[in-house]
């Protein structure tokens, strides 16, 4: 590999072709679950330094593992433990290309962090709506290879639904620009959607032109404490009838999350000072109004007195400030964060119809307690959306190599309930390597086989991120 090395460094600088102990930062994924080995870590400064590696790649067939900002939660960013291939970061290509108010759109580099997107688009006086807990770090390229989720998707859909164009390296090395900011374009097969949610298994997106929208006249978030789960559905159903495309937000975090944060980040503020040991539930509600802010607000607070007064809601705080606005999202993303400090926790990214939560929530705790006693529930998540983070932690003192050796049975139990009520076993955070078996076994055989032929047809080395999303096989065998 010297001469491969060699021409590396002659393409993209020596001081871009990281290795050994300068490599390790990029070789561990973000919740520490696994560390691999590779060639080099790469640092192009643009779209043409991508093709180029990944042209010399396809050459002397070396894998490529593309990386964004490192903060997936499936390790579809870390190579394996071979050291044969290479990691291409994005963190380079990360300008701001265009910004189109009439037209509402924003064509950015992949590299580009999160909150510098939706930065960019307020000093516009537009909004770039695609919000997560990791939105200071994250890269747009890995949201949209991810097709990520989020905060807001009840009203402005996945990163999918997000963008309008991309720009896309091919595992051959051929630049594809199809950066066009058009809400309509039927002239053959929807190219992009291949790409967004592939997780860098069929070329490596560079750039993209996302949707912006107006910035709201209006905004306001409470903070809601519930007695139970099925009482938040109900209290969703009322906010969608009288809020319409207003109501932005609607998370749920059951108590014991909560709890969690204010054990391990004890700056944090909860808004009630007690609550009755049987309210078990909060929700986090927002709107965003383009309307008068008197009609929003009053519409808002009629909301909340009507929901208190059919005894849906025990108590209500409503955030009179941005500070405090800011301060009740902090809660709600200090979640994950607080399970990473905890343990080791057994996390599942599951989507469910709304209807179908609430009984599927309290079966399933029931169910994991008769194989695990103690194991404690941190279940939170979007359910405007019916996306649900159902997390575990052991039991109090549990050593982690005992919650471990659970994960398996744990996991196949929550994910064949899931599969049984048609939910899917990931919402939001993909495949990557954690769950390419449970793709293998509840996928159907004609579903898996569609998969492998279109990553046969577009990468036919097997060059691009393998083993992620898919199960390493002899793609020939997928050739029609």
């Amino acid at each position: 590999m010297k001469s491969f090395l060699q021409t590396l460094r002659h393409l993209i600088g020596s001081a871009h072709v990281l290795t050994e102990s300068d490599a390790q930062p990029y070789l561990t994924d973000w919740r520490r679950y696994c560390t691999g080995r590779a060639l080099a870590v790469l640092r192009p400064a643009d779209t043409q330094q991508v093709a180029d590696i990944v042209r010399l790649c396809s050459q002397f067939g070396v894998p490529i593992v593309p990386q964004g900002g490192n903060t997936g939660q499936v390790a579809a960013a870390t190579p394996d433990e071979t050291g044969t291939a290479v990691v291409i970061s994005l963190q380079r290509l990360n300008r701001i290309r265009a910004i189109d108010p009439d037209n509402n759109t924003i064509t950015v580099e992949a590299g580009c962090i999160l909150q510098a997107v939706q930065q960019a688009a307020m000093a516009a006086d537009r909004l770039f709506p695609l919000s997560l807990g990791a939105e200071g770090s994250c890269f747009i390229g890995g949201n949209l290879a991810t097709n990520a989720g989020g905060t807001q998707v009840l009203r402005y859909g996945n990163a999918r639904e997000l963008a309008l164009g991309l720009e896309v390296v091919t595992p051959g090395g051929e630049v594809w620009n199809g950066l066009r900011g058009l809400r309509k374009d039927n002239t053959g097969y929807a190219l992009r959607d291949l790409y967004i949610g592939s997780e860098g298994t069929l070329g490596i997106i560079t750039a993209a032109t996302l949707k912006l929208f107006p910035l709201p006249n209006v905004q306001r978030t409470a903070f809601l404490a519930v007695e139970s789960l099925s009482d938040t559905t109900r209290i969703l159903q009322r906010a969608r009838l009288m809020l319409g495309t207003s109501l932005t937000g609607f998370e749920i975090m059951s108590r014991a999350c909560l709890d969690l944060v204010s054990e391990t980040h004890p700056q944090q503020r909860l808004p009630f000072s007690a609550l009755p040991s049987h309210m078990q539930w909060y929700v986090l509600l927002e709107i965003s109004s383009s309307e008068d802010e008197a009609h929003a607000v009053h519409q808002f607070e009629t909301l909340l007195e009507q929901l208190m007064e059919a005894g849906l809601v025990l108590d209500a705080v409503i955030a009179m400030t941005q500070g405090q606005s800011e301060a009740f999202w902090r809660l709600r993303e200090s979640i994950t964060l607080a399970l990473a400090q905890s343990g080791y926790c057994i996390k599942h990214d599951i989507s469910l119809a709304v209807s179908m939560i609430a009984a599927f929530v309290r079966d399933t705790d029931h169910a994991i307690q008769q194989i695990f006693p103690g194991t404690r529930m941190m279940v939170f998540g979007h359910l405007g959306d019916g996306n649900l983070h159902y997390n575990l932690l052991g039991p109090a003192g549990a050593l982690p190599e005992t919650v471990a050796a659970k994960e398996g049975a744990i996991q196949s139990l929550v994910h064949e309930r899931v599969v049984a009520v048609g939910g899917s076993i990931s919402a939001e955070q993909g495949i990557g390597s954690r769950r390419v078996d449970d793709l293998e076994h509840f996928k159907s055989p004609l579903e898996l086989a569609l998969m492998r032929r279109i990553k046969q047809a577009l990468d036919p080395q097997d060059i691009m991120n393998p083993g992620k999303v898919l199960a390493k096989t002899d793609l020939s065998s997928s050739k029609t």
